[in-house]
């Protein structure tokens, strides 16, 4: 929502605003703020109807396809219930976003399994899909080891298959880069773009607060790989659409752990994957007991287990949840920039100056530059000149002595809040 309304002024991501969001995440919430200003519930509905849009697609994909002996809609309630597992994730994120266009792909993969024919329409949107998903969440860019891999050793595409995925995935991303080549901003995005990948990864949560949350779906889903693999014989069709669903979790996990912002909504990717798994669990034993008390359970006990815990980790006051105004000094229409993990201050105010992300921030400052991205630094910081800074750590004081032509514009009034004179 920050970024929206920054970029709204005009400025463009990774020229004038340092952040790790994907560019198309933020043109869609520029336009957003265009539209709606700060409004949280047009974030919250835009979200929940890409998630109902998700839980349609894959469960129709599901009944096209044959994956299952039997047309069921018991996929969409499955899905329905994993995404209220946490509250993020129905919320509007550049994960949601992307991961919207990854269901589509995958579902396009599904196809290639069923085809006896080349389809070049189905190979291309494979990529384009992908491509896209990776221009909302750069993160998304696994996509492309796992298009490769599963397209060549499950669903046995030709050079010319492969060839065509290849350039539908590339499509998206070369008009992006194409945008900032036409703003004069190519070498600024090519910059920052390896270092979404190396700065340093923080989290939000513990890894035991999801293990917590996410151990009875994942007990239910390899419950029903078992019983779809080892006890229940399968087409060769449903081998391959098996097989592609395990890769797809491998590969979920490898983008999960190497991501930096980590947070539970970044858990979108494993939903369709095991929204598969745990469907195979019920189909086998929706007549006994244990199937109807694990239903339940999902049904009802996960949403309220997720918001039983997100209830107790709002009152324990951790950065996550930004609920408090900032005991920050300064006028309400003041321009603001934060150095710290606290985001509080942004809530009503706006951002004033280049940098957003405080972890990206911080590698980039730190960074060997060069006298020409130095005067970038510069420049940006004296175009934009926000009002106030919060930097709690140093950070901004640092650059002030690397800067010295800034010292002029700012004076420390308190510490760690720099205004300017």
């Amino acid at each position: 929502m920050v970024l929206g309304e920054r970029l709204s002024d005009g400025y463009f991501l990774y020229l004038d605003v340092i952040d790790d969001t994907g560019p198309l995440s933020a043109g869609f919430f520029t336009f957003l703020h265009l539209v709606f200003g700060r409004s949280a519930l047009a974030y919250e509905l835009i979200g929940r109807l890409l998630v109902l849009f998700q839980i349609i697609y894959w469960n129709s994909i599901l009944i096209r396809y044959r994956v299952f002996e039997e047309n069921t809609y018991l996929p969409a309630i499955i899905m329905a219930a994993l995404f209220h597992l946490t509250f993020d994730m129905v919320g509007l994120s550049p994960a949601l976003l992307g991961s919207t266009f990854l269901v589509l792909a995958i579902g396009q993969l599904f196809s290639q399994t069923v085809l006896q024919k080349e389809t070049s329409e189905s190979t291309l949107l494979i990529g384009i899909y992908g491509g896209i998903a990776t221009g909302f969440h750069l993160n998304y860019g696994i996509f492309l080891p796992y298009m490769i891999f599963t397209g060549i050793a499950i669903s046995g595409f030709s050079f010319r298959q492969l060839l065509l995925s290849l350039v539908g995935f590339f499509l998206p991303i070369s008009l992006v880069m194409i945008f900032y080549f036409w703003n004069d901003g190519l070498s600024e995005a090519l910059q920052i773009w390896p270092m979404i990948f190396t700065y340093g990864k923080y989290s939000y949560q513990s890894v035991l607060s999801w293990a917590a949350l996410g151990v009875f779906p994942l007990i239910l889903a390899l419950v029903g790989y078992f019983y779809s693999a080892v006890l229940k014989g399968s087409t060769i069709n449903q081998q391959k659409q098996r097989q592609m669903v395990i890769l797809w979790l491998i590969f979920s996990l490898f983008e999960f752990l190497l991501i930096k912002r980590q947070a539970t909504y970044q858990l979108l990717l494993f939903i369709p994957g095991l929204t598969f798994l745990i469907t195979q669990f019920f189909l086998n034993t929706s007549k006994g007991l244990i199937g109807k008390i694990a239903f339940l359970i999902l049904l009802f006990g996960l949403p309220f287990a997720g918001w039983w815990y997100w209830q107790d980790q709002s009152n324990a006051g951790t950065t996550y949840f930004v609920s408090k105004k900032s005991e920050i000094q300064s006028s309400p229409g003041d321009r603001i920039m934060v150095l710290a993990q606290d985001t509080s201050p942004y809530l009503d105010r706006t951002l004033g100056g280049p940098f957003l992300n405080y972890n990206l921030t911080k590698d980039y400052l730190n960074a060997e530059k060069t006298l020409e991205q130095k005067a970038e630094i510069f420049q940006n910081l004296h175009t934009q000149k926000p009002q106030v800074v919060v930097d709690p750590e140093g950070i901004f004081k640092n650059l002030l002595q690397e800067l010295p032509a800034l010292k002029n514009l700012y004076s420390e009034t308190e510490p760690g809040v720099f205004r300017l004179k």
